[in-house]
């Protein structure tokens, strides 16, 4: 999509909103024409040259009454102005927003997600400014085109010989804006890496520490704010030049029309009312050749926003971004879409089949290949093997939190075309390997914007094991857990991940290494209550633990991103190497 097409999709977005704030911001800009008029009348009836009878004060009266009218478009042009921007804002962190979220999970965004927040701030708003500016380039257009009508049939010669070499001056300041456009697109990606990378250290705070490498963390900040600052002053300097030359015209223009405008006086041919209204005009045209000028500049940098917000998109078409969808601007505008669409619902878990499941890596070609499994209504299924070879990968594909590979999954026999929409509650519920939780309260990290229904809260705390634990904290469930539930243990995140999971009511329970921080006594306890609340669970579990693996109806030995050996534990122990070392391993360990 080119930039032009982009900003026509934006400001026909809502066409009678842009058209309404076209209108007024027109006006505002017209307004100017009546004073300046009135302020030509004012001097001549001074001089004696005047054509209509007013009096002085009623042409004060007159200039007066034009300044409030003024007063009053530009407040209404503000209210219409901001009711169609902000919307423009907010349809494409929106349309953005959605379409990340819809990615597969793993790879939802292509860069760190500081640098995403520069995306979603700063590009926006470039793109928001540059829709804006076509609206007082319309207004100012139709300002230029009556007080130039007005001029020349003043004095024709001097309207171009004082317009012209300012047309000149802007233009070749124009010319500067290519330049401007690469010191904008570099001081962007500076700020971007500063803003990913103070994401990163607050991320890593820990890491960092254990590490030793505060100072060299340090230094690496301070170089990409040194980079950041030289960008940044580039692309200032370059800015404030070409405002400093498109704001300073206007005194070029003066300049000279006061020194041509001294020999049709003393000619008898333009009167001081004449030469007050071309220096009263002067302004307004100028400062339309000079938004014309920065409605460029911001057209190119839009350009530049529109590159970097398409690469948030990973291949999907840039229409995305301009998708008209409702804003939910109002309460009962988002509860009717929550409403309508209940989302997928399948029936009931008899029967999930995978055949065939492949996917690799794109940077390093590992992954998995060739998986085939079967899960049956209150199974409990067990993924195991060592490090790296391939459990997360199988457990990711299958839920569609990695791009779609090569293979085929089928729910009761039907054919799941889209894993990364259907295996959501109620079909499924997951937990990841590394609890991802919120500085919020621990309610609302389980809760996540579900409605509490009575009893569902707590049944999930109990079979998550969690009971105790939110008795002991402060304010109990109200309790704030910090960035990325620092203020739990490793066992309490894992388990309120586990509350989260469980509170959704699913066919199919997901768990990715869960019970890695639990001690065997909890674990076991978390088993139990589990199938105590629902004797039919199915359960796909990837662990190493014997725990699980001793209660599983199945296991799935994976070895180099394959199936190596499935069975019993008692059949596995006999013929599987891999299993034997890492039943004993946990045995030793335990």
């Amino acid at each position: 999509m080119t930039t032009f097409h982009y900003l026509w999709r934006l400001i026909t977005y809502r066409p009678m909103r842009y058209i309404l704030n076209a209108v007024m911001w027109t006006l505002i800009y017209l307004a100017p024409i009546v004073p300046g008029l009135v302020t030509k009348q004012f001097f001549d009836t001074l001089t004696g040259h005047a054509a209509l009878g007013f009096t002085v004060w009623g042409l004060i009266a007159l200039l007066m009454a034009a300044a409030l009218g003024r007063i009053g478009l530009i407040v209404l042009g503000f209210i219409t102005d901001v009711h169609f921007r902000f919307r423009m804002g907010m349809l494409l962190r929106r349309n953005l927003l959605e379409h990340v979220l819809k990615q597969p999970g793993a790879q939802a965004i292509p860069v760190a997600p500081g640098e995403a927040i520069s995306h979603f701030r700063d590009d926006v708003d470039q793109s928001e400014e540059a829709a804006s500016w076509s609206v007082d380039v319309f207004g100012m257009t139709c300002f230029a085109l009556v007080s130039g009508y007005i001029l020349i049939r003043i004095d024709a010669q001097m309207t171009l010989l004082v317009f012209m070499p300012i047309v000149l001056v802007i233009t070749a300041a124009q010319l500067a804006t290519v330049r401007l456009q690469k010191y904008r697109a570099a001081s962007r990606e500076a700020t971007s890496k500063v803003t990913g990378e103070i994401s990163e250290m607050f991320g890593n705070v820990q890491a960092i520490q254990v590490a030793g490498a505060e100072k060299r963390v340090i230094s690496r900040f301070r170089d990409l704010g040194d980079e950041r600052r030289k960008a940044m002053i580039k692309d200032r300097l370059m800015g404030e030049l070409l405002d400093s030359v498109f704001t300073n015209s206007v005194n070029l223009g003066t300049g000279l029309l006061l020194l041509l405008a001294g020999a049709k006086m003393r000619a008898g041919t333009f009167t001081v009312g004449d030469l007050s209204l071309f220096v009263y005009y002067l302004t307004f045209v100028t400062q339309f050749i000079s938004n014309v000028g920065k409605f460029i500049t911001y057209f190119k940098q839009m350009s530049v926003s529109l590159e970097r917000l398409t690469f948030l998109l990973q291949g999907a078409s840039a229409k995305v971004l301009t998708m008209v969808r409702s804003l939910h601007l109002h309460k009962d505008e988002a509860q009717e879409e929550t409403d309508a669409d209940p989302g997928v619902k399948a029936t009931p878990l008899q029967e999930l089949e995978v055949n065939g499941l492949s996917y690799a890596y794109p940077d390093t070609g590992r992954g998995i290949r060739d998986i085939h499994l079967r899960l049956t209504r209150g199974s409990f299924t067990v993924v195991t093997g060592t490090i790296g070879s391939g459990k997360t990968t199988l457990i990711r594909s299958l839920l569609g939190l990695l791009p779609k590979g090569e293979g085929s999954i089928t729910w009761n026999g039907v054919p799941v075309e889209d894993p990364g929409t259907f295996f959501a509650p109620p079909q499924s519920a997951y937990t990841a390997q590394v609890p991802r939780l919120y500085s919020d309260t621990l309610r609302n990290n389980i809760l996540l914007g579900q409605a509490e229904q009575s009893g569902a809260l707590s049944q999930a705390l109990h079979a998550a094991v969690m009971e105790q634990d939110v008795a002991q904290l402060p304010l109990g469930l109200d309790t704030v857990v910090g960035p990325r539930g620092v203020k739990l243990s490793g066992g309490q995140a894992q388990r309120t991940a586990a509350a989260r999971m469980l509170v959704r009511d699913a066919e199919l329970y997901v768990f990715d290494d869960l019970s890695s921080a639990l001690d065997v006594e909890t674990e076991q306890k978390l088993w139990a209550r589990l199938f105590e609340r629902r004797e039919d669970a199915t359960c796909l579990v990837v662990s190493h633990r014997k725990t699980a693996l001793t209660r599983a109806d199945h296991i799935i030995v994976m070895k180099d991103g394959v199936i190596e050996a499935e069975g019993t534990s008692a059949e596995l122990l006999k013929r599987s190497q891999t299993f034997r070392e890492l039943w004993y391993g946990d045995k030793r360990k335990g």
